[in-house]
C-alpha cells in the first residue's frame, strides 16, 4: 500500500506538457539559504532534504522513470569538517527515515560514486536499501555521493583496460555504448533534463559523459525553496526545447513529421 503523498497535488495535476523520463538535479544553495537566515549551513542541508522528499514525490506522480540527484560531490569532502560529518549524518538519518516511504512506492534506491570514503555504517544501511528496493519497478531514485565525473570516467576506463588486457574484451568492441554500461549509473537512460538551483550556471563535474545531450534549466531558487511550482516549471522549460542531438532544426522538423505520418498510417 503506498503511502500517502505530502506534496501539493493540485499544483502538479494542471501540468500538459512533455514530463522528462531522466530527471537529473544539481541541488544547490542550501548553505547559503541558511546563512541569509543568520542559521548554521548544517540547518540548510536539512531543509534542502524536506525539499528532496517534494521533487520525489513529484517526480514519481508526474512519471519521471528517473531521478538523478547530486547530493555529495568528491569535491565537498574538502569542506569544514563538522560540515562534512553532519552531511555524512544527514544522509543516513534520511535513508532511515524515508526507506519505509521510498520501498511502499515502489520506488528503486541507487548511490552512484565513491563508496569507499563513506563509513562502513554509512556502506552498510545503503546496500541494505538497494538490496530492498532492487525489486521495485517504478521510478529509479540515483542518488550521488562521494561522485565525481571525471573520477567516474576514469574509473570506467581502468576496468575496460583491466579487462582488454585479461583478454576478456576486444579493444575493437570498444564505443559509447560499451563506455556507459562501465559508468557508476551502468547504461541507464541519459538525463533529458539538468536542473540546477540557486542560479549559477555550471555542471560542477556532475554526470560529463551522460548529459552530452541534455537540456539545461536553471533557475534562481535555492534548493530548500524548491517544490512542485519550479519542478513544474523546469518541465515547462522542457517542453519548449527542440531536442536536436547534433541535427538542424529543419532535420528535427522533417523526422517528427515523418514520425505523424506514420502514426497517422497506423
Amino acid at each position: 500500500m503506498a503511502i500517502k503523498l505530502t506534496i501539493n497535488e493540485a499544483t502538479l495535476q494542471g501540468f500538459q506538457g512533455s514530463v522528462p523520463r531522466h530527471v537529473a538535479v544539481i541541488m544547490d544553495g542550501n548553505g547559503r539559504w541558511a546563512v541569509q537566515r543568520g542559521m548554521a549551513r548544517i540547518r540548510g542541508h536539512h531543509e534542502g532534504a524536506n525539499a528532496v522528499r517534494r521533487v520525489v514525490e513529484s517526480c514519481r506522480y508526474l512519471g519521471v522513470e528517473i531521478l538523478t540527484l547530486y547530493a555529495f560531490s568528491s569535491q565537498n569532502w574538502g569542506r569544514p569538517q563538522d560540515e562534512v560529518s553532519g552531511l555524512m549524518t544527514l544522509f543516513d538519518l534520511y535513508i532511515k527515515k524515508e526507506r519505509k516511504r521510498l520501498l511502499q512506492n515502489g520506488i528503486r534506491m541507487q548511490v552512484i560514486g565513491d563508496r569507499g570514503r563513506l563509513s562502513p555504517k554509512l556502506q552498510k544501511a545503503i546496500a541494505e536499501l538497494e538490496a530492498r528496493s532492487a525489486e521495485n519497478t517504478g521510478m529509479i531514485l540515483q542518488v550521488a555521493v562521494s561522485y565525481g565525473g571525471r573520477e567516474e570516467i576514469i574509473q570506467a576506463t581502468r576496468r575496460i583496460a583491466e579487462d582488454a588486457l585479461a583478454g576478456n574484451l576486444d579493444p575493437a568492441q570498444i564505443d559509447e555504448a560499451l563506455v556507459s554500461r562501465y559508468l557508476y549509473t551502468q547504461g541507464r537512460l541519459d538525463p533529458d533534463l539538468v536542473i540546477r538551483t540557486s542560479g549559477e550556471c555550471r555542471v560542477s563535474n556532475f554526470l560529463l559523459w551522460q548529459i552530452a545531450y541534455s537540456e539545461l534549466h536553471i533557475t534562481e531558487t535555492l534548493w530548500p525553496d524548491f517544490g512542485e511550482a519550479q519542478l513544474i516549471e523546469a518541465f515547462e522549460d522542457f517542453t519548449g526545447r527542440q531536442r536536436r542531438f547534433g541535427q538542424t532544426g529543419a532535420q528535427v522538423d522533417d523526422e517528427a513529421q515523418v514520425d505523424a505520418g506514420h502514426q497517422d498510417e497506423g
